[in-house]
C-alpha cells in the first residue's frame, strides 16, 4: 500500500517575510543596487547626472526618500539557483534588507517613482526643459561693453 503525504499547495500557503525568499525565482533584489546622490540643483549638478547615466546599466530616479542612481548589475555571489553564495557570511546591507516590499510582488515602475529617467536622452530632455539655456551652458560668457 502506498502512503500519500499531503502537500499543502504554494497557493495556500500564506507568505511571510521569513519564508518569501524561498519562493523567489529571480532573485531581483541581487540584480541591482540603488545609491543615495545629493538633489541635483544646478546645471553642473545635472551635467555629472549626465556623465553617471552615460554609463551601461545605470538609471535615475527621484522618489519622497530622494534622489538615486539605480545600478543594474547582478551580484557576483547570486548562484545560478538563485540563492546568495556567501550567505553566511554577506556583508551587512545584504542582512539589513527588508523583503516587505520588494520585487517578488512585481517589479518597481514609473508609477512608482516621481521622477524616472531611464537613460541618457530622457535625462537629456528634461535638462532641456529645466533650463532654457541648457545647450549653451559650455559657451563663454559675452563679453560686456564698457562704453
Amino acid at each position: 500500500m502506498t502512503t500519500v503525504i499531503p502537500i499543502k499547495p504554494a497557493e495556500q500557503l500564506k507568505l511571510t517575510p521569513e519564508n518569501k525568499c524561498s519562493f523567489c525565482r529571480g532573485s531581483t533584489c541581487c540584480t541591482y543596487f540603488t545609491q543615495h546622490i545629493d538633489a541635483p540643483r544646478s546645471m553642473e549638478d545635472f551635467d555629472l547626472l549626465l556623465w553617471q547615466i552615460s554609463h551601461f546599466n545605470t538609471q535615475v530616479y527621484k522618489d519622497s526618500d530622494g534622489w538615486f542612481l539605480l545600478i543594474n548589475n547582478r551580484c557576483m555571489h547570486l548562484q545560478p539557483d538563485g540563492r546568495c553564495g556567501i550567505y553566511e557570511s554577506r556583508p551587512r546591507v545584504c542582512r539589513d534588507h527588508s523583503n516587505e516590499d520588494c520585487e517578488f510582488e512585481g517589479a518597481a515602475g514609473a508609477e512608482d517613482f516621481d521622477l524616472f529617467f531611464p537613460d541618457y536622452p530622457a535625462l537629456l530632455e528634461y535638462c532641456r526643459r529645466r533650463f532654457k539655456n541648457w545647450d549653451q551652458r559650455f559657451k563663454p560668457a559675452a563679453i560686456k561693453s564698457t562704453g
